[in-house]
């Protein structure tokens, strides 16, 4: 993996090297030679002029709602992928005709779409409730776009349970926004492929996942890795490229796309083509 992602810095580098132009929006800081880009936030309407280097996917860049490239990535494709161009939640009006659903959105995008649209997000252990690999019969085909950003890599295997769940919950004409931490290789690496009645001991560094497999086995893991707390945002495995295109495909996802293109004015760059974005439908 090491050597892939290097190559793809490389790469970069390279390209922009025989471009012989800076990207758009971007300017040299005279007092501190710091390249700066301006942008305004597709959020919350703000004009930011912010270091490149803070157009990071998890890292806040609009000084107003605290945005990151990904936040407001989810919004770009709802909007663009719904209703169509690539225009601020302002900017398009109320469209509360078209209902969506979140996995445990943030509140940065989460708020806004729910002022533009029937949305509700939910979230899996407070309500309002929605276990993506146990959706309710009565959820079936309602909605017209559904998000889960960051969600699938703390689902306990098998993954497969939540790709299915969310074509559930959409309409035929419906679109999924999926977003995970991904990498190129060929294969996901599933953390605890056996995880079958476990639980966890200890916080941080200390945790302890105690796990006793379907045939009764014993498994103890440490040196876990969570994503900004403990118990549900455990990382369950880290998928590759390939094996989120089986798992779409499985599901019943015909049309994939990975969304690697920049929408500069809106401040959302993507680098690096792993862990960009996706799109599916039906």
């Amino acid at each position: 993996m090491a050597t892939r992602l290097t190559s793809a810095i490389v790469a970069r580098v390279r390209d922009a090297l025989c471009s012989g132009r800076e990207p758009r929006s971007m300017a040299v800081d005279g007092a501190s030679g710091e390249a700066t880009t301006s942008f305004q936030c597709n959020l919350c309407g703000e004009h930011n002029t912010v270091a490149a280097a803070r157009l990071q996917r998890e890292v806040s860049s609009c000084r107003r709602c605290l945005s990151t490239v990904r936040f407001r990535s989810v919004a770009h494709l709802v909007v663009r992928e719904v209703i169509g161009g690539d225009r601020t939640l302002r900017e398009i009006g109320a469209h509360r005709n078209i209902r969506g659903v979140g996995l445990s959105d943030a509140n940065a995008y989460a708020r806004p779409l729910a002022t533009h649209f029937d949305y509700t997000n939910t979230f899996f252990d407070v309500e309002p409730r929605l276990d993506i690999t146990n959706v309710p019969r009565s959820w079936a085909g309602r909605y017209r776009f559904v998000i889960a950003s960051d969600v699938f890599e703390h689902v306990a295997p098998p993954v497969s349970r939540a790709f299915a769940g969310a074509r559930t919950l959409l309409a035929d004409d419906g679109v999924l926004i999926l977003t995970v931490p991904f990498h190129l290789d060929t294969e996901t690496i599933e953390h605890y492929p056996n995880l079958h009645r476990f639980r966890i001991d200890g916080h941080g560094a200390d945790a302890i996942l105690h796990n006793v497999t379907s045939d009764g086995r014993h498994e103890r893991y440490t040196n876990l890795t969570f994503h900004g707390g403990t118990g549900a945002t455990l990382e369950m495995r880290h998928f590759s490229r390939a094996g989120l295109e089986r798992e779409l495909a499985v599901a019943g996802f015909s049309r994939v796309t990975f969304c690697g293109e920049r929408c500069e004015r809106f401040g959302v760059v993507w680098p690096e083509p792993w862990s960009v974005p996706i799109v599916a439908r039906p």
